[in-house]
């Protein structure tokens, strides 16, 4: 047991500390005071001379050998908000009289009431210690209550002190005010005694009986302020109204405007960029309207014109990007690319149509790709690679017709060299020049390859001299481009343009990480009827193996089978080998890049982020596209749309297709091409309903519609075709937006005659008698009357008559009498014109 004061003992064992003191004395225990310590050792001394002082004098006691004393202790205790509550503790302690015939008894006796006591002192003091906790919990309760009281009443001081000042402040602008203004001194009087009055009223002192914050039963209520309704009301209202007050006549000092960092994304509503201002999206259309951008509120505009109305605002433009993750994702895959390998180069093949390219890329694979291409051209992108006796090689051969120079851009983009064939009967042409263009753009090596040199009329000097303008250079002539003369008909130097390539290649020493998640580039895509999307990959970086999860552009997919060109089925390809990919949701745009993921969640919410995006870009796009033409078409004709809808095989093809017929009514302003609907496939029963619903015709390139769809089009009557040559396609759509112009004539005047004196006839009213100077005067033609070479009168012929016989048409110097139909102020000295209105042909 711990240590007790004497005074602590005290109030346990229910006794007074004068008492407690002259007991311990008498048990020979020194004690300084009521606040000396006391030990158990000196407890139990006290203990025992308490018992054997009250064993000599209590006879009574002692032939029973047992005293039993009792305790009681009154405590209150008080919670908050309740009233205080009395406890009354109840202590027993008995002593056995130690008796000398029995002593085990006695010492067992002894043992028991000593760990009652000691229990019974335990329970009294923990009692005392909740009681003392009780009252310190209270206390602080009351201190801390306090405390607030006097921190309100000291805000509710301060705030009635500035509500004085700022009023006395008042009164006296008022009174300046007055004694400047003169002539409103009535006004000015008025207003400062109703405000004088004001003021007094609200510092009279509070009704006799109530002080502050009393109620009308007296009771004390404490009300704060806050943004609630229900408690505090009353002094919301007082302190609602001084601000109203001093709002109504104080001067309002100007803000200053604040510039805000605006974080524009690549599109943004106009909604959106007025709450990133702070600004009303009514104010901000008003802006963007006198800079000449008409928007409404829920138009979505692209990231050049956000900027430009951020900046007209004041505010700070911050442009960025919403591919932040989507790069970060893409840079972690490729730092798990590892182990540089020499990798085999990736050469195109270009040119000029017909000028053999497929044909020597044929003799090379020893295959016969050019005869299955319709009308003898290329009209895909074909991904090879061949194994010669110098090593692998990959090829990819491209389109030379005009219409596929997206093509070949993207061949110059993914190539490692490119090998420009160029016919020698030929020449230079112009896809020769834009091959020329592309691969000094990719900054890749050219290499010359002479065609048809086996012709009579082949002249390779003179395809140097004409590259030679190009910047072209032969190494014969000290330049850095090396030409070869073939023959892709005879294999004559196919050989020395294998080692120029394989040269090349040795000297730029091509290598790539053989180990990682795969990175390429779409060659093509297509969708077969049977396999469903197939694409065409060339992979750059990694290992693509069957099974991955694949990204590529707007579309994802797990690779569920990999072919080689040749139709067989592979498990894996290295850097620059092309595959055949299927398991893609959807055919890819050709020049996408393809990556590898981890895992097809990631994959599937980049594939879809990258199509929100197009799609408000395409739209933001078309809506600066009408507003820009909307000033431009006000006085102009109706435009004329002739509605196509496309199907292709392929997707370069397709949009080689699309570019081409875009471009047909680019300048011309009364017709032009609309593409409801485009994608790669067969013709199925919903493209047909979507052409009869548009009115639009139906284009087939190397596809065919399904019996559904054949169907549809004999129900519906709509204008289906086929084609195979994209030269016939773009050629009858020509035609078709030729035929759609209208008519515009051309006058040409046949005829002038002189009026030489001036009859009346009764029948035909006034003739003017004319000998003709110029050409022939028809009567079936339109005329005009000209006095001093302007234009008085525009209208027809009555009668021509030569003597008194009607004829139909009076040639150059002959005299004859005119009949100017409903027109009778033909006076002598006038030229009468004609003339006639010629069809002019119309063409795009």
């Amino acid at each position: 047991m711990a240590q007790v004061t004497v005074k602590q003992l005290s109030e346990v064992v229910g006794a007074t500390v004068e008492r407690l003191l002259e007991q311990l004395k008498d048990a020979g225990i020194e004690v300084a005071g009521a606040d000396s310590e006391i030990t158990d050792e000196q407890k139990f001394k006290l203990l025992d001379h308490l018992r054997n002082s009250h064993g000599k004098t209590s006879a009574a006691t002692a032939g029973k050998g047992k005293i039993t004393l009792k305790r009681r202790s009154t405590a209150s205790l008080k919670s908050s908000g309740s009233k205080a509550v009395n406890v009354e503790v109840r202590k027993k302690r008995s002593i056995s009289k130690v008796s000398d015939s029995a002593p085990e008894t006695d010492s067992k006796e002894k043992e028991k009431a000593e760990i009652q006591a000691l229990m019974a002192e335990k329970e009294a003091r923990e009692a005392v210690r909740a009681e003392a906790e009780v009252v310190a919990i209270e206390k602080s309760k009351e201190a801390a209550k306090q405390r607030e009281e006097e921190a309100i009443a000291k805000k509710e001081a301060e705030v009635k002190a500035r509500i004085e000042a700022e009023q006395q402040a008042k009164v006296v602008a008022n009174a300046k005010a007055r004694g400047a203004a003169k002539a409103e001194a009535s006004k000015t009087t008025g207003s400062s005694s109703s405000s004088d009055d004001r003021n007094k009223n609200a510092q009279k002192p509070a009704a006799k009986g109530r002080g502050k914050g009393d109620t009308r039963y007296g009771r004390k209520e404490l009300h704060v302020a806050s943004g609630k309704k229900g408690r505090g009301k009353k002094t919301s209202r007082k302190v609602l109204a001084a601000q109203n007050a001093e709002a109504k006549h104080a001067f309002e000092k100007p803000v200053e405007k604040i510039v805000y960092d605006v974080d524009v994304p690549e599109t943004i509503k106009v909604s959106d960029l007025a709450l990133k201002m702070s600004m009303k999206a009514g104010e901000m259309i008003k802006t963007m309207m006198t800079m000449g951008v008409m928007a409404t509120i829920n138009q979505v505009i692209d990231q050049d014109t956000a900027i430009l109305i951020v900046e007209e605002l004041g505010h700070k433009a911050i442009a960025s990007s919403a591919d932040d993750r989507e790069n970060s994702l893409l840079a972690s895959a490729g730092d798990e690319l590892h182990g540089e390998l020499p990798r085999p180069p990736v050469v195109t093949i270009m040119g000029h149509v017909d000028h053999g390219k497929t044909s020597l890329l044929d003799h090379i694979r020893e295959a016969k790709v050019a005869h299955g291409e319709a009308g003898g051209i290329t009209q895909h992108i074909g991904a090879y690679h061949v194994e010669t006796d110098k090593g692998v090689i990959t090829f990819l051969d491209t389109p030379g017709h005009a219409a596929f120079t997206s093509m070949r851009a993207r061949g110059a983009q993914a190539t490692d060299i490119v090998i420009l064939v160029v016919a020698a009967d030929d020449g230079v042409m112009p896809q020769t020049i834009e091959a020329v263009q592309h691969a000094k753009a990719a900054g890749v090596p050219l290499i010359i390859a002479v065609n048809k040199i086996d012709l009579e009329a082949a002249d390779p000097d003179r395809v140097k001299t004409e590259l030679g303008s190009h910047d072209v250079i032969p190494e014969d002539w000290g330049g850095e481009n090396i030409f070869v003369n073939v023959s892709a008909k005879t294999g004559e130097g196919i050989d020395d343009l294998l080692e120029a390539i394989n040269l090349t290649a040795e000297v730029l020493e091509y290598t790539a990480p053989a180990k990682g998640p795969a990175q390429g580039i779409v060659v093509e895509a297509t969708l077969d009827k049977g396999r469903g999307v197939t694409t065409t990959v060339l992979v750059q970086k990694g290992g693509l193996r069957k099974g991955d999860i694949l990204l590529a552009g707007q579309e994802y997919g797990r690779v569920r089978a990999m072919f080689d060109e040749n139709g067989k089925q592979i498990d894996e390809a290295g850097p620059s080998i092309p595959v055949v990919v299927l398991g893609l949701s959807g055919t890819p745009a050709a020049g996408d890049q393809v990556q590898v993921m981890t895992d097809e969640k990631t994959a599937r919410e980049l594939a879809e982020n990258r199509h929100h995006k197009v799609r408000d870009v395409k739209f933001a796009a078309q809506q600066q596209a009408k507003l820009d033409s909307l000033f431009t078409n006000l006085g102009k004709g109706e435009v004329k749309f002739l509605n196509i809808l496309l199907k292709a095989d392929v997707q370069g093809s397709l949009e080689a297709i699309k570019d081409s017929l875009m471009k047909l009514a680019a300048d011309n302003d009364e017709v032009d091409v609309a593409i409801v609907g485009s994608g790669v496939g067969g013709i199925n029963d919903t493209d047909i309903s979507l052409a009869a619903a548009s009115n639009a015709v139906v284009f087939g390139f190397n596809v065919r519609a399904d019996a559904a769809a054949r169907k549809s089009v004999a129900e519906r009557g709509v204008d289906m075709r086929y084609y195979s040559v994209i030269y016939d396609l773009i050629g009858d759509v020509k035609d078709a937006l030729t035929g759609m112009l209208s008519a515009k004539f051309r006058e040409e005047i046949i005829g002038l005659a002189e009026v030489k004196d001036i009859f009346r006839s009764p029948k035909f009213g006034l003739i003017a008698g004319s000998i003709v100077t110029e050409g022939t005067i028809k009567k079936s033609q339109p005329i005009r009357v000209l006095r001093d070479d302007v234009v008085i009168y525009e209208g027809e012929l009555e009668s021509l008559r030569r003597f008194k016989d009607m004829v139909d048409e009076v040639k150059s110097g002959t005299e004859c009498g005119i009949g100017v139909k409903n027109y009778n102020d033909v006076k002598i000295g006038d030229q009468i014109e004609v003339f006639e209105r010629v069809e002019m042909e119309r063409v795009l």
